[in-house]
């Protein structure tokens, strides 16, 4: 460590330890690498617009932007008020679902 009358020691660069990743880093890695997580999420599109989802949120958007007036809406201003009711009207048996493949494909990688 080098140190000054001025200010605090600062670390050297060699004696920076490598941060660990977490469970979570690790599985979204294998995810990844296996290219599971693209069929993760080719099965969530299908089984939102199955289930009607994605049209429900295209009409609280037009709904948000005919209110607002349609020039005065931006991607944000949707994003903003869009996910958390998006994120709210997911339906469980999506969820639950997905969460069983992820489940399945822990078990079957053995993390």
């Amino acid at each position: 460590m080098r140190s000054s009358i001025n200010r605090p020691p600062t670390p050297d660069v060699d004696e920076e330890p490598e941060k660990e990743p977490t469970l979570q880093e690790i599985i979204n890695i294998k995810l990844i690498e296996s290219g599971e997580k693209e069929k993760l999420m080719e099965l969530l599109r299908e089984r939102l617009i199955e289930c009607g989802w994605r049209d429900e949120m295209k009409a609280i958007c037009r709904a948000y932007a005919r209110k607002k007036g349609r020039n005065n809406v931006t991607v944000d201003d949707l994003v903003h008020v869009v996910t958390p009711k998006g994120r709210a009207s997911v339906p469980d048996s999506v969820k639950a679902e997905l969460l069983q493949r992820i489940r399945s494909f822990l078990t079957s990688a053995a993390i």
